[in-house]
Order: C-alpha cells, then sequence, then structure tokens
C-alpha cells in the first residue's frame, strides 16, 4: 500500500529541514556524515542508513503512517546535479 502524502512539496521540504535542524542533527555522530536518514517530519522519529530504502523501510517499521523526509547528513541535498556533494558547513 502507497502511503498519500499529506503536505504538498514545499510544506515537507520545510517540515522536513526544521526537524532535522532540531531533532536529527544533535544526535548524529560524525560517523554518519554522509549516511542518509530518513525522517518521519509529523514525529521527529528518524533511521540513518547507508542506503535511503534502508532507512525508509526501518523506519516505516516502527511508524507505518510516516511522512518521509529525506536528507544526507551532514550535506545540504541527498544529490546533485553536478556530481559532487554540498556541505552544510564549510
Amino acid at each position: 500500500m502507497t502511503q498519500e502524502p499529506r503536505y504538498d512539496n514545499e510544506e515537507a521540504a520545510r517540515r522536513g529541514t526544521e526537524v532535522y535542524q532540531r531533532v536529527v542533527k544533535p544526535q548524529l555522530r560524525p560517523e554518519d556524515k554522509g549516511r542518509l536518514v530518513a525522517i518521519d517530519i509529523d514525529t521527529g522519529a528518524f533511521e540513518v542508513a547507508d542506503a535511503m530504502l534502508e532507512a525508509c523501510r526501518r523506519l516505516r517499521e516502527r511508524y507505518p503512517d510516516a511522512q518521509v523526509w529525506g536528507v544526507r547528513a551532514g550535506y545540504i541535498a541527498v544529490r546533485s546535479l553536478c556530481g559532487g556533494r554540498i556541505p552544510e558547513e564549510p
């Protein structure tokens, strides 16, 4: 069964960024930099994994109704069109 989004893309991005900065980022370890994070933008629950599919699967096991936002720990985007990763901070 496919989960229907409750938010438009702009609202999901706003919520996802806010939860990442407030809840997730302070809990990440240095070795998590570059790993993928799936965040439930309603509860603040999250999972960190080497693959987004794995992080999402684990998050949905705990929160089947999760509204998932994905981010690469330590970077401003999961993927880049230019091929390089852009860090959050210089």
